[in-house]
């Protein structure tokens, strides 16, 4: 597992004091966007404290520490946002959607391919696997019966049904 979890993208600035504007879709946003949770931007992972957090609208906004005008802000637009695997505190067998790519997805122990992707949309939150054909799976009880991340596999229910 890698020691940085992708949370996000900053795609733009807003208003004049430093604000940044992320697009995220990261299941567990509550335990990441506090005050003094460190971030960590782009390819070289430029290390950043978050200062404050609200909503608006689609977006996640957070001004950083030591941060307070826009021309301080401006070479984050367009850069990833992550945060160490660590800072999420996950128990044994917990996991983050973006580690369910490359499981197998498994069905009465048959391999009906691999998880490729994550897709939401706003209904669900699908994988999209890749076997023999591919197919989308929507990440709910009724269909995902077990992860089990040692193992990197995913058993579903009713996962044929879905293969057109």
């Amino acid at each position: 597992m890698n020691e940085y979890v992708w949370i996000g993208k900053i795609v733009n600035t807003h208003g004049i004091k430093g604000e940044l504007k992320l697009l995220s879709d990261f299941e567990q946003k509550e335990k990441v966007f506090l005050p003094h949770t460190k971030i960590y931007i782009g390819d070289k992972k430029q290390e950043e404290e978050i200062k404050t957090y609200r909503r608006h609208k689609q977006f996640d906004m957070i001004t950083l520490e030591g941060y307070i005008n826009i021309n301080e802000v401006l070479h984050f637009k367009n850069q990833s946002v992550f945060v160490k695997r660590s800072t999420l505190q996950l128990q044994e067998n917990e996991y983050v959607y973006q580690d369910l790519i490359g499981m197998e997805v498994v069905e009465n122990e048959k391999v009906l391919g691999k998880i490729k992707d994550i897709v939401y949309n706003k209904a669900n939150t699908l994988l999209y696997v890749e076997g023999t054909k591919k197919f989308y799976i929507p990440l709910i009880s009724q269909y995902v019966k077990k992860v089990e991340v040692n193992k990197k596999k995913v058993v579903v229910e009713g996962g044929k049904d879905l293969m057109l």
